[in-house]
């Protein structure tokens, strides 16, 4: 059995690429519609190239917070939408694929962390920002991979913590904090998808290159890296190495920003045993035609229970407030 090496991403070409007649399109129709585009790192090229604003949870959070555009597109997933409906309930947040959900949120389901909040009242909770607006609204606080050792480290020290959904972020961030947690048995299902094998074949291809890996990676994964690191903290990391080759280890959009910021390096995207680079199939539910049409008709649009909405701001406002 042949296994996959990678997939490589060379420098981009001075002046970077150039837009396509659809990019065109969607750029006049925000201008049009006074919308704002918002756009996670691991979206797609075409949809990276038309955003006001490319970043991580974190990033995205303030920017959702932020925004005067009567209209946020947000380019992600489900509960990065409604986390911009959460924080700015007056703008109209539109999903280009509602079905555009995530494994990790969906391992949460909210009836069962209140099962175990009330069987644990005592249980201060640290909620990853993947999770669904309901899960929010039960949590004391929100994190995001770029700020959660920073978050636990706020946590009254006589206050057990449970930490969800994430088990492998989890289990970082109690080694970087020192602070004991209870880990909700979750995962997100593209990044535990990197093995060990396939990313010490990689090196072998590339020696030299140092390894970057995101924290939702498995405990072996992250061993093996050379920077633990958030996706917005790779920006820098890769841009300070002296090396011009360097392995992702995490969702291949990622790569394509890297590219942007940082292009005269070439980036590897570490494999799977399956394929030669990783995409989260949830993410990839968004396409360009998609935002063109989102845009045009004004749907679909974000809607929750004013309820849960005001319930889970509070927990998001938290971690606004911590990350300063």
């Amino acid at each position: 059995m042949s296994h996959p090496i990678a997939t490589v991403f060379p420098p981009l070409p001075a002046g970077g690429l150039p837009l396509s007649d659809l990019q065109k399109k969607v750029i006049a129709l925000k201008k049009a519609k006074d919308a704002i585009i918002l756009a996670h790192n691991y979206q797609c090229e075409d949809i990276q190239g038309v955003a006001d604003f490319v970043g991580d949870s974190l990033g995205l959070a303030y920017k959702a917070a932020a925004a005067q555009n009567s209209t946020i597109l947000f380019c992600g997933v489900h509960f990065m939408a409604e986390t911009a409906k959460i924080v700015n309930p007056t703008r109209r947040v539109l999903l280009p694929d509602m079905e555009a959900g995530c494994s990790l949120a969906d391992s949460c389901p909210a009836e069962k962390l209140a099962a175990v909040k009330a069987a644990n009242p005592k249980l201060y909770v640290v909620a990853y920002i993947n999770c669904s607006a309901a899960v929010k609204a039960l949590s004391d606080v929100i994190c995001t991979s770029g700020n959660a050792s920073k978050i636990v480290n706020r946590v009254p020290a006589d206050r057990p913590i449970l930490f969800i959904p994430d088990q492998n972020l989890g289990r970082w961030v109690a080694a970087k904090t020192g602070r004991a947690m209870q880990l909700w048995p979750g995962n997100c299902y593209a990044h535990v998808q990197f093995t060990p094998a396939a990313l010490l074949r990689t090196k072998a291809a590339y020696p030299q290159a140092p390894i970057v890996a995101h924290p939702e990676c498995t405990e072996a994964v992250r061993d093996l890296a050379d920077m633990v690191c958030s996706t917005e903290l790779m920006v820098d990391w890769c841009r300070r190495q002296e090396n011009d080759t360097i392995i992702i280890t995490t969702e291949a959009g990622m790569i394509h920003r890297l590219q942007r910021e940082v292009p005269h390096k070439t980036f590897i995207a570490a494999p799977t045993d399956r394929c030669a680079c990783n995409e989260c199939k949830f993410m990839k539910m968004n396409t360009l035609q998609k935002v063109h049409d989102c845009l045009l008709n004004g749907t679909p649009e974000v809607i929750m229970p004013e309820s849960i909405r005001v319930a889970a701001e509070v927990p998001l406002r938290r971690m606004l407030e911590w990350s300063a």
